[in-house]
């Protein structure tokens, strides 16, 4: 039997923000369900390219009470700081309970924006995290891990999936860990390009529908090698130890631009399973914020 996904209603997601906020661009937004309902949201904020104090982005909190219309806080909840290895940025934040504490993995961007590392922040919730430092580092052959995304298997271990650079191209690679803090250790890649499709040059994380714990589902990104992200999906076994099903053309494509040098960028970031679909929650054009309700089907 085989499996498609098909994208029922795509939708703008708004955000009220500090007026200090207005023409930064929002990027990876990490949204999952709160206790007692409504949503709750963990995203990249990005500064102008002009601006006084450029960073490569700094991480908010937003709440919703529908899961499309967000409001900010008025501070990030992670920051660069002098003379920390995310000096430069933090980027791409991913949410994981943990017992009574919460973790937040997410990229951390040095002084010269040139390297990016995977770091991890915890803390009782995500008003009081604490940066805890490089959660999987960089290699000779893996440089720039980051774009995290975890889940615990049906045998209790864990499955760290991230990104990272080689050979002028963005890869995903997985390690395993006893715990949600790792230590991880790498494994072989769990899936590559393909030749002439429109993920045949860069490969980065996604969120993973785990619905089914037995075939869990990735809606990765894929690139081609001038960098027009699309969103595909790709299904595992249980252990994610081999591919199950893949798609053949994106999923999500972004909205056709005026100019062939602008961003043409869908980069998928959280999934929420709803009944029997799911809400994917993704970034367009790396400026703003959009989620589409997608329905499995078999057949």
């Amino acid at each position: 039997m085989g499996l498609d996904f098909a994208v029922e209603k795509i939708e703008s997601v708004t955000l009220e923000r500090p007026e200090a906020l207005a023409g930064h661009a929002l990027m990876s937004p990490y949204v999952w369900g709160l206790e007692g309902g409504g949503f709750g949201m963990l995203l990249r904020v990005v500064p102008p390219a002009d601006a006084a104090q450029f960073h490569t982005g700094s991480i908010w909190y937003a709440q919703s009470p529908d899961g499309l219309h967000f409001t900010l806080d008025a501070a990030p909840v992670l920051a660069p700081e002098a003379g920390q290895m995310d000096v430069g940025g933090c980027e791409d934040p991913t949410l994981v309970f943990d017992g009574d504490r919460v973790l937040v993995y997410y990229t951390g961007v040095d002084a010269d924006h040139s390297t990016g590392r995977l770091m991890l922040a915890s803390g009782p919730d995500v008003h009081h995290l604490a940066k805890q430092g490089v959660a999987l580092a960089s290699s000779k052959t893996a440089g720039n891990t980051k774009e995290a995304t975890i889940d615990r298997t049906t045998d209790g271990g864990w499955r760290l999936f991230y990104e990272y650079a080689h050979a002028d191209a963005s890869r995903i690679g997985v390690a395993i860990g006893d715990g949600a803090c790792g230590p991880w250790h790498e494994q072989p890649h769990p899936f590559t390009v393909r030749e002439k499709a429109w993920d045949s040059w860069h490969l980065s994380t996604g969120p993973l529908l785990t619905a089914d714990k037995e075939r869990p589902v990735m809606f990765y990104n894929g690139a081609t090698r001038d960098a027009r992200w699309r969103i595909g999906w790709i299904v595992f076994d249980a252990e994610y130890s081999r591919v199950v099903d893949r798609c053949i053309e994106p999923l999500i494509a972004p909205p056709p631009q005026p100019e062939r040098a602008m961003a043409d960028i869908a980069f998928a970031a959280s999934v929420i399973a709803h009944g029997d679909t799911a809400i994917l929650y993704y970034s367009v054009a790396d400026a703003r914020l959009a989620r589409a309700h997608i329905r499995p089907f078999r057949f």
